[in-house]
């Protein structure tokens, strides 16, 4: 059986587990407990993964994969391939682009995060925060003025997007993100109703 080292408020594992659910495979994943994290790092995972990250996968051949860019990928060929991935240049190049926009928003969001939750108070860095914070709204501004061009389509960039948001909705509640973007939040209030995201969210 594959499996996956899992925090239950990752939106990288679950990432992951939402691809898993749309190829129809989650049920083949065994949920690993963990204990990662940035200051304290958990040694059973970096045993196989030196970068002592969630997620950390492991094929049934024992074979350890990540990031999730990595896994989700493998999933998507392990299933038949050019599902999550379009196989056609430009949709494939579109998905990767809103994969790597929407894995930004994640990167300077955990960071902040970390920043303000687990950095002592005295030591924190407004400016770094504000910083981190920018990349975020711009990065959000751009989906805003393409998300027209979303459609209805399933794919590994408009995933990673869905699980931005809700962690922005998880860490961030006061971000406002559905009032500066609204074709966002009426897009985002349909995807977020997929079964695969109702049964992988974030606490």
């Amino acid at each position: 059986m594959m499996k996956v080292y899992f925090s239950p408020s990752s939106p990288f594992v679950r990432k992951v587990l939402v691809c898993a659910s749309e190829l129809d495979i989650a049920d083949k994943i065994e949920l690993l407990p963990s204990a990662a994290g940035p200051v304290q790092r958990d040694a059973t995972i970096i045993a196989d993964n030196p970068l002592g990250q969630v997620p950390t996968f492991f094929t049934d051949d024992g074979i350890a994969l990540y990031d999730s860019r990595v896994i989700c990928e493998y999933l998507d060929a392990l299933a038949g391939g050019n599902r999550l991935f379009p196989a056609a240049s430009l949709a494939r190049w579109q998905a990767l682009v809103y994969q790597s926009v929407a894995d930004g928003i994640l990167d300077a969001a955990l960071l902040t995060r970390y920043e303000t939750a687990m950095r002592p108070e005295p030591l924190r860095w407004a400016d770094w925060i504000t910083g981190q914070m920018s990349k975020v709204s711009d990065a959000l501004a751009k989906l805003e003025s393409e998300v027209g061009q979303f459609g209805t389509q399933v794919d590994i960039g408009v995933i990673t997007i869905g699980c931005a948001l809700s962690y922005l909705d998880l860490r961030f509640p006061d971000n406002g993100w559905r009032q500066r973007c609204p074709g966002l939040k009426t897009w985002y209030d349909t995807f977020s109703q997929r079964p695969s995201m109702l049964s992988t969210a974030l606490r």
